[in-house]
């Protein structure tokens, strides 16, 4: 009989060595293209290598093991997540997908079990998009795009990618053979901490995902006029931080009432006196939704409201998009095997949306895609003080082997 506890306590304890891998001695903090990240390949490949697969390293960074199938011309599924973390992160973000699958490949070994498929695992080397701004770096490059123009993102240190990538033993034009377009590909399965309450509040250790939420971002610019606060009279002033403050709980409201969800994370004002009324305010506006049409026509009234609002204030107001990122519907079949999975558990089902974006995002583009996650405490994420349950993750473990089970008959 499998003892998924047993194998759960070794996921922690693996997540918990994996999590000391830093390029920081304050806090968890490990890039694309460091050697924390060549550290922490060389760990997990040797995990693999103890679970009987093979393992290699593909022209982008990404880490890959295998459990093969008897016929060599196979075709694959894949089970993954990230290995790069943000700056002062938690060890479950990412890692618990690439780490908890090496222990499902262990059972699949113990009890001799052929797959019509290759398995593989791939941890990727950037899905947070800490090092050069720009996100899922080694999930794209599986997918075929790397375009030439990354060429020129520069870290904050002024390394370019393809420098990086030279530093690491690999070349940026060479990453475009890190393609599995035409390696049949069947699907793609992230196990992921949730990063958000609901499971908690449902008393739920796992749900299956519906979809991730698509994204725009945007950094807005409220131009007014500075003065002193002591001389120029209420009625006549253009304030613009008074005005940007109005936009702030436009987003709120508009946002509760119409189901999406909209933060403004970022504000800057000048001259950001304390006796001088505002001249001018930048914010940063990001929304999100599971349905694009959906988040689209809200921002349509956020934005008519800032016009509005602006107009009124006699303050100036430019908007400029700087992110936008379509959202992937979970495959329904691959979403029906794991709430079947999930129930010969002995536990309910629940299928909830992720707002956060991931690597499944990218995978979207050449495979059908489908997500697990997994309860963590108070949905803290991207903190050092992420937890998740040791039972948790036994259930999870038993989520996905009945999982592949499912997919190989």
């Amino acid at each position: 009989m499998i003892n998924y506890n047993d194998l759960a306590k070794l996921v922690m304890a693996r997540l918990e060595e994996l999590g000391n891998i830093s390029q920081s001695t304050d806090y968890l903090d490990r890039r694309y293209l460091t050697p924390e990240h060549r550290q922490a390949n060389r760990l997990v490949a040797g995990w693999m290598g103890e679970a009987g697969m093979i393992s290699w390293e593909d022209q982008a960074g990404n880490l890959w093991g295998r459990y093969e199938c008897l016929d060599p011309n196979a075709p694959r599924f894949i089970l993954g997540s990230h290995l790069d973390t943000v700056p002062n992160g938690g060890k479950y973000d990412g890692m618990l997908g690439v780490v908890a699958p090496i222990s499902l490949v262990h059972i699949l070994k113990v009890t001799r079990t052929p797959l019509p498929f290759h398995l593989d695992i791939v941890g990727f080397g950037d899905e947070e998009g800490t090092r050069f701004g720009s996100t899922l770096l080694g999930s794209k490059a599986l997918t075929g795009r790397w375009p030439d123009e990354w060429a020129k993102l520069k870290d904050e240190n002024g390394i370019s990618l393809p420098e990086a990538l030279k530093s690491f033993g690999l070349n940026f034009d060479n990453v475009p053979q890190a393609s599995v377009v035409d390696t049949g590909v069947l699907g793609y399965l992230e196990l992921h901490i949730e990063q958000g309450p609901v499971l908690e509040k449902q008393n739920l250790p796992v749900g299956v995902v519906s979809a991730i939420s698509g994204a725009r971002r945007f950094d807005i610019a409220v131009t007014g006029m500075a003065g002193h606060a002591g001389t120029v009279p209420m009625a006549l002033r253009q304030d613009a931080l008074v005005a940007a403050s109005e936009m702030v709980l436009t987003v709120e409201t508009l946002a509760r009432e119409h189901n999406v969800v909209a933060t403004v994370g970022k504000i800057e004002n000048k001259p950001n006196g304390v006796n001088v009324i505002s001249g001018r305010t930048q914010l940063s506006l990001d929304i999100r939704s599971e349905n694009d049409a959906h988040r689209d026509a809200v921002l349509e009234q956020i934005v008519q409201s800032f016009h509005q609002i602006a107009a009124r204030r006699q303050v100036g107001l430019v908007i400029n998009q700087t992110h936008t990122a379509s959202a992937v519907q979970c495959d329904h079949r691959l979403q029906s095997i794991l709430k079947n999975a999930i129930s010969e558990c002995g536990i309910p089902t629940h299928t909830l949306p992720s707002g956060a974006g991931h690597d499944a995002m990218a995978m979207a583009r050449l495979c059908p895609v489908a997500m697990l996650f997994l309860r963590c405490d108070r949905g803290i994420s991207h903190h050092p003080a992420e937890a998740i349950k040791t039972d948790d993750v036994a259930v999870a473990l038993a989520t996905l082997h009945s999982t592949i089970k499912h997919l190989a008959h």
